[in-house]
């Protein structure tokens, strides 16, 4: 048999950063309010209400455009979709299926490859249902939120790139303002279409994985699914298109419901909504005061000399990413790497749930000379850049309040070097290092530093304990 190919699309729903929903004035944001707090006579759908169109949505849409290096539409207009939940009052949702807002774009992965965006739409939210055991409650605070839905083309083919496409939008979106970007609060859900086949020219039979919002999770639902289709493929059976859930406990996607096609939802214009129409002034106008993006900060930190996994977790937060570029622009590549690295090794494996504000770059810069001039070691920098976080001033005062200045006189160093060299447990190591064994250099340092307490600059110590024990040496 040929070798299996598997192919992946992303459809992506954005939950926009707007103060009210996509077709109401009802409160955006129901993130841990009550159930059904949030909703109105229209998001209800009660006889009679109509919709009217967010102004601040087509903005960010434009917006989440020129971050896709997508055009806009001039013209666009929205469409019913039906299908009938108890989460959807109307009986369809609002979207744009036939003139979707955004066109053709892509998104560049690290890696280089290039994903492309078919499209992206503006469309309303649905409700919540929460299952239990027997019974089913609504909750309709989401009904009526403005979403974008971001499809990909199908131009991913490993779980890996499934998730760097997933991780890059994530990026993209929050970067450019679109959204909060809040995945544990659904911001951001991710739907991903996978088939596998054996014709490098014909893709296979699709099947849906609805609503993951983690990164692992597309990654590990995309291995999973392409592994299962496989077996199928391979055992001469066909492969059943239709919609799966994943099942984060047991690692493995559920069968959900048959799939449905667009002659399904029986789409027909949404005659209460006019069209949107955009002239290239309006789309300028919305565009206007881009952010730096994702592209401009790689190739800023490029003369940082750090790998390209450590840029990555600069870029994992805009804050991040920020505060380390206005370092570079007020001081030098030297300083922002050791930010950089600071920021990297403390904060990069922080509890995401708190939220972190970074200290002044001021005393970035400040803390930064102090570990290139010498006068902290790396511990003590931590320890710096940890109590600035929590919100005390001044790096240098506190490295004097926590003793952590290392001690960088020449006479102070050489007054514990020669009680160190003097002592017995020194001997076999003294005699290595005269022998021309430099890695016993360590083990006296370390003597040294454990001497001082660790208050002594390691490499002055080295080179003291070097020159004294090349003076020791016979004529």
């Amino acid at each position: 048999m040929n070798k299996i190919i598997p192919t992946i699309g992303i459809e992506c729903h954005v939950q926009l950063k707007t103060k009210t929903k996509l077709f109401s004035d009802t409160d955006n944001d129901a993130r841990d309010a009550s159930p059904n707090s949030k909703v109105s006579e229209i998001d209800y759908a009660l006889p009679g209400m109509l919709p009217y169109l967010n102004k601040e949505a087509v903005r960010l849409a434009c917006r989440a455009a020129k971050a896709l290096n997508a055009d806009v539409a001039r013209f666009s207009m929205f469409d019913r979709k039906h299908y009938f939940y108890p989460d959807l009052p109307k009986g369809y949702q609002t979207s744009q299926m036939y003139s979707p807002i955004i066109l053709e774009g892509y998104v560049a992965l690290p890696n280089g490859t290039k994903i492309r965006v078919d499209h992206a739409h503006l469309e309303e939210d649905a409700g919540k249902q929460t299952h239990y055991n027997g019974y089913t409650l609504v909750d309709l605070n989401r009904a009526g939120t403005p979403l974008i839905e971001i499809v990909s083309a199908p131009d991913i083919h490993s779980a890996s790139d499934a998730r760097a496409y997933a991780e890059e939008l994530h990026k993209l979106m929050t970067y450019a303002d679109i959204s909060h970007g809040d995945l544990y609060h659904g911001n951001m859900r991710f739907d991903v279409n996978i088939s596998v086949s054996s014709d490098p020219n014909k893709l296979g039979t699709r099947v849906e994985i609805k609503n993951m919002n983690s990164f692992r999770a597309v990654e590990a639902a995309a291995d999973y699914e392409i592994k299962r289709q496989t077996k199928i493929i391979e055992a001469g059976e066909k492969v059943v298109q239709e919609t799966r859930g994943w099942d984060d406990v047991k690692q493995k996607t559920v069968p959900q419901r048959n799939k449905e096609n667009a002659k399904d939802y029986r789409y027909m214009p949404d005659a209460d909504i006019p069209p949107v129409m955009l002239s290239d002034k309006q789309i300028a106008d919305f565009q206007s005061g881009f952010p730096k993006m994702l592209s401009e900060y790689r190739a800023e930190f490029a003369i940082l000399g750090v790998d390209h996994s450590a840029v990555n977790v600069l870029l994992a937060e805009r804050a991040y990413a920020e505060i380390v570029s206005e370092v570079l622009d007020k001081s030098n590549a030297a300083k922002a790497k050791k930010v950089a690295n600071l920021i990297i090794t403390t904060l990069g494996i922080a509890d995401d749930s708190k939220e972190i504000k970074l200290p002044s770059v001021s005393d970035l810069i400040t803390l930064a000379e102090m570990l290139i001039q010498g006068e902290i070691n790396s511990n003590g920098g931590d320890k710096i850049f940890l109590a600035l976080i929590d919100g005390r001033k001044n790096a240098r005062q506190i490295a004097k309040d926590e003793n952590l200045i290392q001690v960088s006189d020449t006479g102070e160093v050489e007054k514990i070097v020669d009680m160190v060299l003097a002592d017995a447990n020194a001997a076999k190591a003294v005699a290595d290092v005269s022998a021309g064994q430099q890695k016993a250099v360590g083990f006296l340092v370390g003597l040294v530093m454990k001497e001082s307490g660790g208050k002594i600059n390691p490499a002055l110590a080295q080179e003291v304990i070097l020159e004294k024990i090349k003076n020791l040496r016979p004529m």
